[in-house]
């Protein structure tokens, strides 16, 4: 789906959820492949049996695309990715935990570029136990309506 979302008709405290998505083990596999990280924390299960965690767990940066992944639901054509800022990895996710994302809009400022400003996405990604496991600042560099 495409929209126009100009920085005036961001909020801030304005809320929206992503669906679930779980991880799969060939989530992993293919993602230790693309990326190069064959830690054995996510590839060898006999070794993570002697780990605090007892299993393997999900690359954070797996987790991390993932959930920007889900909140991809729709293209803001006035819009784009600035940076992100703040990521950090709470908790572990393991094969078989489905994850969803809450995005909150955190702060909006203008640009020093004139017409657009930036807008403060805080992106929280949780587990089937509503558990926090990922969080991270998304910014997005937004067209200004009346420029």
């Amino acid at each position: 789906m495409f929209v126009k979302k100009y920085f005036e008709e961001f909020a801030l405290n304005d809320v929206r959820h992503t669906k679930g998505r779980t991880v799969t083990e060939t989530d992993i596999v293919i993602h230790a492949g693309q990326s190069g990280d064959f830690f054995p924390h996510h590839m060898d299960e006999e070794w993570c049996k002697t780990q605090p965690f007892k299993k393997r767990i999900a690359h954070g940066t797996l987790i991390f695309t993932i959930a920007i992944g889900l909140t991809a639901d729709f293209v803001n054509e006035v819009s784009m990715t600035y940076g992100y800022e703040r990521l950090r990895f709470i908790k572990p996710v393991f094969i078989g935990d489905t994850i969803k994302v809450s995005i909150t809009i955190k702060d909006k400022k203008d640009h020093k570029k004139p017409g657009f400003g930036l807008v403060t996405e805080l992106v929280e990604c949780f587990n089937q136990q509503d558990e926090l496991v990922m969080v991270c600042e998304h910014i997005l560099l937004v067209n200004k309506k009346d420029v």
